[in-house]
């Protein structure tokens, strides 16, 4: 029996070979979009599970609670609490913390060799851990040992990319680099492991591990009288023993804060209640932006998985639109095996197996072009997906389902339509298709416009959305700024004088020192309040420390007072200029606020009161998600800064580069030179959104394409249920454009419906998604417009094309039989 209808879905599949390719292209495409955004969803969701201890592993993630009512979701704490909880509770097994270095976003690395430089370079995503971190996490060592690999503080492991780049094929381990900055302090460290990176499935993308003794933050630790309050700076895990309940655990931490920090946080002026976050729900679950890398949202991955089914749904739709629509052509034959015996159940199985055989042939073209389009999509979604995750046996089971639920839905509808049909009717020649029937294909042909109208107008907006940021002012200038980061002490001392010799440079306007610029992390805060309020009234303010002239060179415009400069050799850092927000948030009248004093909490609970000499009008530090807040500018007049920018009078900023690394080479030789573009780095926050972008403008093509396909299809049928009609029509006189017309009336109305439908659905839709905005465009009505006059002109075109083919062909060829 199935082997008979196997023969009969493959003689149909031949005999009608437009709709057979229509339908088989159709569900390989819309299989093709499924499996790649399958994949993508599950490598999401699959950061972490790796790790051997990946149920006991939990972040120590607390809430801080200032008096005044202002929260912040903290995921590191200070430094004793790892050891604390430790402690203090017998259900945790070990315990860890890692540190990532908030001061510089680079680190200078060199090979030495009889005290001359070998090779050095600039690396990322430095991490110092306690040497307990391998024993909690899992990593796969190609060299050494994980048990000891940070046991001595002058240790280093590596990833197989940095090893590559400083050593080439030679074996790293016991080889000796030199660590700059702050996270080596210029110190020798020896190569005591090489791992494989983990950073496509863990939340930890470092590219090399020290110990916590080590570099900046070593010295900070092995100062006395480290406090539970103070420099939330510490990424703090625990691992608990199986079978732990988590929230038995949580209920017991508000003790553990009380006895070991409630005296110092409420002098400080606020409250904190700790929790813990499962390790293997940061990436999706977490609710918090950055935590070591930046995290995922669940929301994220559900219009990814919508836009997944949709893309399948509609390529099924066109299925059973058009198993529906020419189920006249197979009724003789349901007739037929009907008055022969043939019960409903066998009926349904032969269209069932059918379809079946459809959806596996799609399977097959669909894994074909998923192998194709593969590096296209890891370039759209900044993924690095492989051809052998495919063949992972719970991929290759999705993808078998995948194609039998395809089967069953594409095929179920017209299955049990045809086996329905009345055998006397057919065989009387009175079958017609239902009024049902045809409503069920033009509500079909409207939802699969509805979604592809709506996501016509997603892109329209997401574009919109990352033009506003692009081109958005931020409040100073952007362009042609020249970032040249200062990795070393030899790098710093050489502040001044490499500054003098770039102003040289007729075509460089102004240089300038600073600890931190607007679009990168700037982890410097203080607790500010008024000197007529208590500490508890008061609220963070963002800090930097800049070169006098910095202001200038980064073009801010003041709203009151004078800018931080030379010129006034008796700032100190007991002066300062602020932004609007900062005045705002303290209740400072502008025209009051130049001479006005702010109290900052500094260590051991010390206030100092700083003047304001100058507010600085708005401007963006962080991306345009964020609502922008308090900033201060303390200006320094030494060589203590991470950069040195330098604005290009010039649109060709690329002539000036080789003038900025001769005189780099000349007095830091033995560093590379490196640089970036400041407005490239401001626009790194819109990363994510970018990713949007790119992956919704292309299954929008995609969804618009299987749209058409399907209306092809329907208007290739149509046209041929009608060709005797549209013979008697052109005898009788009718034109060549009214019979197009005729023909594309009907599916011309239904595209407008869809588009009334789509329009309020999409615009509450894309509204909420512009709520992550801080500052975001207004969705307009010319969006809806455009995108239902492209849907009304791509289904005209598509549709207009059988109906002139229908229309011009010659009507004695069509009325022959009659």
């Amino acid at each position: 029996m199935i082997r008979n209808y196997l023969k009969i879905a493959w003689r149909n599949l031949l005999k009608s070979k437009l709709f057979s390719a229509i339908n088989v292209f159709g569900l390989s495409v819309g299989m093709t979009c499924c499996m790649l955004l399958l994949l993508y969803i599950l490598s999401e969701m699959s950061f972490d599970r790796h790790q051997e201890h990946a149920n006991e592993l939990y972040l120590v993630r607390s809430e801080n609670v200032r008096f005044s009512g202002e929260k912040m979701d903290n995921p590191r704490a200070p430094s004793p609490y790892a050891q604390a909880l430790k402690q203090e509770f017998p259900e945790v097994v070990q315990v860890t913390r890692a540190w990532m270095n908030f001061l510089e976003n680079k680190t200078l690395l060199k090979v030495e060799n009889s005290g001359k430089t070998v090779k050095s370079i600039f690396e990322t995503k430095g991490c110092h851990v306690d040497s307990t971190f391998f024993d909690m996490f899992s990593y796969h060592f190609v060299e050494g040992d994980p048990k000891t690999a940070l046991n001595d503080p002058h240790s280093v492991v590596l990833s197989e990319d940095v090893a590559s780049k400083l050593f080439g094929n030679v074996s790293p381990i016991d080889k000796v680099i030199n660590i700059g900055g702050t996270d080596g302090n210029a110190e020798n460290f020896k190569v005591t492991g090489v791992y494989r990176d983990e950073s496509a499935r863990s939340h930890f993308d470092a590219r090399f591990f020290l110990p916590m003794k080590s570099g900046w933050v070593g010295n900070y630790l092995r100062q006395p009288n480290q406090d539970f309050s103070n420099n939330n700076m510490f990424y703090t895990y625990i691992r608990v023993k199986p079978g732990t309940d988590p929230e038995k655990f949580n209920q017991k931490l508000p003790a553990f804060v009380d006895k070991y920090a409630g005296k110092d946080i409420k002098a400080a002026g606020y409250a904190k209640h700790m929790t813990l976050l499962p390790v293997k729900d940061i990436h999706l679950f977490s609710k918090i932006t950055d935590i070591i890398t930046p995290t995922t949202s669940t929301t994220y991955l559900y219009v990814l998985a919508s836009i997944a089914l949709f893309t399948l749904l509609i390529a099924c739709i066109n299925f059973m639109n058009l198993a529906t629509a020419r189920s006249a052509k197979r009724a003789a034959e349901v007739g037929i095996r009907k008055v022969m015996g043939a019960g409903k159940s066998g009926l349904i199985g032969q269209f069932l197996g059918e379809s079946m055989v459809l959806a596996f042939l799609a399977l097959i073209f669909a894994l074909i072009m998923v192998v194709l389009f593969l590096p296209f999509f890891n370039q759209i979604s900044d993924k690095t997906l492989l051809i052998s995750n495919l063949l992972q046996p719970e991929i290759i089971a999705s993808f078998i389902i995948l194609a039998l639920l395809t089967g069953l839905l594409s095929g179920s509808y017209p299955a049990f339509y045809l086996s329905v049909f009345s055998p006397l009717d057919v065989i009387k020649g009175k079958f017609v298709n239902s009024v049902s029937a045809t409503a069920l294909r033009r509500g079909l042909v409207v939802f699969q416009f509805v979604i592809s109208i709506g996501l016509v107008v997603a892109t329209m907006v997401i574009q919109g959305q990352i033009r506003f940021m692009r081109d958005q002012p931020l409040g100073f200038t952007k362009d042609q700024q020249i970032v040249i980061p200062l990795r070393s002490d030899q790098a710093r001392k050489s502040y001044a004088s490499l500054r003098n010799e770039i102003l040289q440079n007729n075509q460089i306007m102004a240089a300038s020192g600073t600890s931190y610029y607007p679009g990168i992390k700037n982890p410097s805060d203080m607790s500010v309040y008024r000197p007529d309020q208590t500490m508890d009234e008061g609220a963070i303010v963002k800090t930097n420390w800049v070169a006098p002239d910095f202001m200038k060179t980064m073009g801010f415009e003041m709203a009151a007072g004078r800018m931080l400069s030379a010129e006034f050799p008796g700032d100190s850092s007991f002066k300062m200029v602020v932004n609007e927000a900062t005045i705002r948030k303290f209740g400072i009248p502008l025209d009051k606020a130049v001479g006005s004093k702010l109290n900052f909490n500094m260590d051991e609970g010390k206030s100092q009161g700083i003047e304001i000499v100058g507010v600085v009008k708005d401007f963006h530090f962080e991306g345009l998600h964020k609502v922008i807040e308090p900033y201060a500018l303390f200006p320094s007049f030494g060589n203590d800064f991470n950069y040195i920018i330098a604005h290009v009078n010039t649109n060709e900023v690329s002539k000036v580069l080789p003038f900025l690394e001769t005189k780099w080479k000349s007095m830091v030789p033995d560093e590379p030179f490196s640089y970036s573009f400041l407005d490239e780095d401001f626009q790194r926050n819109y990363t994510a959104d970018a990713r949007t972008s790119r992956i919704v403008n292309s299954f929008t093509v995609i969804s618009i394409l299987i749209s058409c396909l399907g209306l092809f299809g329907l208007a290739a049928f149509a046209a041929q249920q009608r060709i005797k009609e549209i013979g008697v029509r052109k005898v009788l006189g009718a034109s060549v454009g009214s019979i197009v017309k005729l023909l594309s009336g009907d599916f011309i109305k239904l595209v407008v419906v869809s588009i009334v439908l789509a329009t309020p659905l999409t615009w509450y839709l894309m509204n909420k998604w512009l709520d992550d905005f801080a500052y975001k465009i207004s969705i307009q009505w010319w969006m809806f417009v455009l995108a239902g006059g492209l849907a009304v002109v791509i289904a005209m075109l598509t549709v207009s094309t059988q109906a002139i083919k229908a229309a011009i062909t010659n009507p004695v060829k069509s009325l022959k039989s009659e």
